[in-house]
């Protein structure tokens, strides 16, 4: 079973994320209650990973919403005059969403998918306002759209694991060797992940023969948490630096269990934060060599996509590797010309550029 970042309970209403900061190092889930706790943990980068950022959202706003009625018919005298009117007056209830949709936008003002969640939940909001729903109407379809939302990424992941990992056995390899940049698992999603849920669901088939995955510096997602993930599942994989990917490619892989060469590689699979219309691909900074070096050496470059801390004695510390004054050039992201990349694979299927072609038809397949 995969692991889970986030655990949410309809009944008594419950929800735990699982503290990213603090991996691999301790595994810690906290208790979120309230709209401002699910902005604490977007904000301070606790949850991280465009799905996983606007299903938190969700749930902590339904969650929050779940408490304060389960309070109004249990103990009514409990809630101050505010809450009331809310749980009293739709309208009221309107005015409490909006403003805790707008507050959890400010959280992580990149991630789109925050974006996309905050515009469908104030939809169905605005829906019942519509129907004359009272509030207890109005929260429980709010309740059953998050969930709704969580379930939907889910599936969209495990379809892309599908797509991908069948894509990937057309080459006619049945023992697939793979490499993997940043992490795109169940830490940044609902759960099972994106291009991890393509390795995840080679595995579960029995074609996987390993997983090779970077640091992913500077912030090293690779080294703290897809480590984290794949020994989690028990996973056969390894640990390298980003600057030896063209190395092992060269080398056909090591096999660390014989520390001989063992087979070769026969994909790069990588997640995207954005992908543009010709199929340009904005991902973790770091991604863009790797589809040079991946075209260099004639392996699969795959994108899949639906959307420096220490710890000493558990506090997070910050550890300083050059000396102080140098200066130093940081960027988050880079973009991945269509041209490098073999296929794109979403829930919906695998997008293959046309014979010829440099770009991808992205319209016609979305379209379609």
């Amino acid at each position: 079973m995969s692991l889970k970042a986030i655990v949410y309970v309809r009944n008594p209403p419950s929800l735990e994320i699982l503290n990213q900061l603090l991996l691999p190092h301790e595994t810690i889930y906290e208790s979120v209650t309230t709209v401002q706790q699910g902005y604490e943990q977007i904000n301070q980068m606790k949850v991280r990973g465009a799905p996983a950022i606007g299903i938190v959202a969700a749930l902590s706003l339904v969650i929050d919403l779940q408490i304060k009625l389960q309070t109004f018919i249990n103990n009514p005298n409990a809630l101050d005059s505010e809450t009331l009117n809310t749980l009293n007056s739709p309208s009221s209830l309107a005015t409490f969403v909006r403003n805790s949709l707008d507050h959890l936008n400010k959280s992580r003002p990149t991630a789109v998918n925050l974006f996309r969640t905050s515009d469908i939940l104030w939809n169905v909001t605005n829906s019942g306002i519509k129907k004359n729903f009272d509030s207890k109407q109005i929260i429980e379809s709010l309740v059953d759209t998050a969930e709704q939302m969580m379930l939907d990424d889910l599936k969209d992941n495990t379809n892309i694991g599908k797509y991908g990992a069948d894509f990937i056995l057309r080459t006619g390899d049945k023992k697939i060797c793979v490499i993997t940049h940043c992490n795109t698992g169940s830490l940044a999603t609902s759960g099972y992940g994106t291009a991890l849920g393509i390795i995840r669901h080679l595995h579960d088939q029995g074609n996987l023969l390993h997983a090779y995955y970077t640091e992913t510096r500077p912030y090293n997602q690779g080294s703290r948490l897809t480590s984290y993930e794949l020994l989690h599942d028990k996973i056969p994989s390894t640990l390298i630096c980003d600057s030896m990917v063209s190395a092992l490619l060269s080398s056909h892989a090591y096999n660390s269990s014989s520390n001989k060469v063992g087979h070769k590689i026969t994909a790069i699979i990588v997640g995207a934060d954005r992908v543009a219309k010709n199929g340009d691909t904005a991902n973790k900074i770091g991604t863009y060599q790797l589809a040079i070096t991946a075209r260099y050496h004639n392996v699969m470059f795959i994108v899949a996509a639906p959307s420096t801390n220490g710890i000493e004695n558990h506090q997070i510390t910050k550890v300083r590797v050059p000396p102080e004054g140098v200066k130093v050039w940081n960027p988050s992201f880079d973009v991945t010309p269509a041209e490098l990349i073999t296929a794109i694979v979403t829930e919906k299927g695998v997008i293959e550029k046309e014979k010829g072609m440099k770009e991808f038809d992205l319209k016609k397949f979305l379209v379609g």
